[in-house]
């Protein structure tokens, strides 16, 4: 699947622009067309008494977005993208799911909050429904990230996040399409880092004979990942864990100096894992990197 048109969406936070300019990157590999979309909440422009709309408030806040827009859009100044936009008023995540339907989006780009030293999640309900919901891929966008490493507090700044991207599959449909995605993108991909980790779970009370089986299967299945990744002419390395799952993912992440992790949404009860929280909305949550996760 090529990604064609993106559908940015906004709330105008710090650094903003910044991922979107490393976003654009994506023009190598086919990108035609943007969409630069801000939805503003209802209750911001609404007022109590008759639930009616502060037509002034609601102008202000679509004249200063527009504004804002055409400014990154001349400061940009590419002749060869597409630039559009879209400011809508409503439940922001049902409108950035009607206009990329609307837009034919191939790729929703969303942000996280910044978040302080105390704070150890990145996005809210509203991010992980729009994961949850979404039919095309989303990426959840990181410019600057705090993390905490050993007791230590560090920042990482994704500034060239298509380079290195980790792959975390774990072998189900959305893994494979995670792969296909990914080897569309061989134009701005210098190496892919290919992963999966034999969870916690899968090995508990197993017997020695059958982890090492499941080893065996698991090394030829990467083996056959890279293979396909060297095909496409990106070059490729592979990894093999064993552990809990989510603190293995984002440590082979960091030891391979991965600039994205790519994954597939699985989950075979995703109602369970949108309030309990499934193993792609922890690595979104707890990863300093970048996320793209595939339908």
């Amino acid at each position: 699947m090529k990604i064609d048109t993106l559908l940015f969406h906004t709330r105008l936070r710090e650094h903003a622009f910044k991922t979107l300019k490393t976003i654009l990157e994506l023009k190598r590999s086919g990108l035609k067309r943007v969409v630069l979309a801000h939805v503003i909440p209802r209750e911001d422009v609404a007022f109590v008494p008759y639930g009616g709309m502060l037509k002034e408030n609601l102008e202000r806040i679509r004249e200063e977005t527009r504004i804002k827009f055409e400014d990154w859009i001349q400061t940009i100044d590419d002749p060869d993208l597409q630039f559009s936009q879209r400011i809508e008023v409503g439940s922001t995540n049902a409108e950035i799911l009607e206009m990329a339907k609307e837009e034919n989006a191939d790729l929703i780009v969303v942000g996280c909050k910044k978040r302080n030293t105390l704070e150890m999640v990145y996005v809210g309900t509203h991010i992980l429904d729009i994961l949850r919901r979404s039919s095309i891929p989303v990426l959840m966008g990181k410019y600057i990230a705090p993390y905490e490493l050993e007791g230590e507090l560090l920042t990482k700044t994704n500034d060239n996040i298509w380079e290195r991207p980790m792959l975390a599959t774990d072998w189900s449909d959305p893994s494979r399409r995670a792969l296909d995605v990914t080897l569309t993108l061989k134009e701005v991909v210098k190496k892919i880092i290919i992963s999966h980790v034999l969870g916690a779970r899968q090995t508990k009370n197993r017997k020695v004979e059958e982890i090492r089986a499941m080893e065996e299967e698991s090394l030829r299945r990467l083996k056959s990942y890279c293979r396909r990744a060297d095909d496409a002419g990106i070059k490729s390395e592979h990894h093999l864990a064993m552990g809990r799952t989510v603190e293995e993912i984002i440590k082979i992440s960091r030891d391979y100096n991965a600039t994205m992790l790519v994954m597939g949404r699985t989950g075979k009860d995703w109602l369970h894992e949108y309030w309990l929280g499934g193993v792609s909305h922890k690595i979104v949550e707890l990863s300093e990197l970048p996320v793209l996760l595939i339908p």
